[in-house]
């Protein structure tokens, strides 16, 4: 999972994600899913072109990714009632199809568009741009399972590391910077307790 925005430079957007998105292609990696990280609010609105709201968050692997865990939150609007349309056959024709209400389950996968509030200015962590702890928790429990390894390259405050450790998972970081080790080893430092029932 790779989540990144562009700059603007110089009045123009840097293109710099789809770069990187390519880069990894060209390196094998597969471009397994290209989704949108979308936020409440643009943190500094541009007065010359649409607040930016969202960034990619590319999903990437070596091969096919071994885990997917698809969240099936997503309310299905067809649930209860029967639904017509076509399916087209492998010679260009087409075919009526019907579900029914029972067929369709009430719950549906996610789309690729997944919105989160902002982290900035909620106390969440000292971190100066932080992302949402519920986009980590959520890609984690997508891409991975109980007792996997979840690595982080860019470790930050911690907020990967946090999610996998609350999932059951183990984690590896890096982080270049000492100030944001610290930020991160307070948050896996502060754990909830169990108590058993009486």
């Amino acid at each position: 999972m790779w989540v990144v925005a562009d700059a603007t430079k110089d009045g123009s957007e840097t293109g710099s994600s789809m770069e990187q998105a390519l880069h990894f292609k060209r390196l094998g990696l597969n471009l397994h899913d290209t989704m949108i990280y979308m936020k409440d609010a643009p943190q500094f609105p541009d007065a010359n072109r649409y607040g930016q709201v969202w960034e990619f968050a590319f999903v990437l692997s070596a091969g096919m990714p071994k885990t997917k865990n698809l969240i099936c939150d997503r309310k299905n609007v067809s649930f209860g009632r029967t639904v017509t349309g076509t399916d087209r056959n492998a010679d260009g024709t087409t075919r009526k199809k019907s579900c029914f209400g029972n067929d369709i389950k009430e719950y549906g996968q996610r789309f690729n568009v997944w919105q989160y509030a902002s982290t900035k200015g909620n106390g969440e962590t000292e971190h100066p741009a932080p992302y949402p702890y519920a986009l980590a928790r959520d890609h984690v429990l997508t891409w991975s399972n109980p007792g996997d390894l979840v690595l982080d390259p860019f470790s930050g405050s911690g907020t990967t590391a946090k999610a996998a450790q609350e999932l059951g998972r183990r984690f590896l970081g890096f982080e270049i910077n000492p100030e944001y080790c610290a930020i991160a080893e307070r948050r896996l430092s502060q754990q909830v307790l169990e108590l058993e029932s009486v």
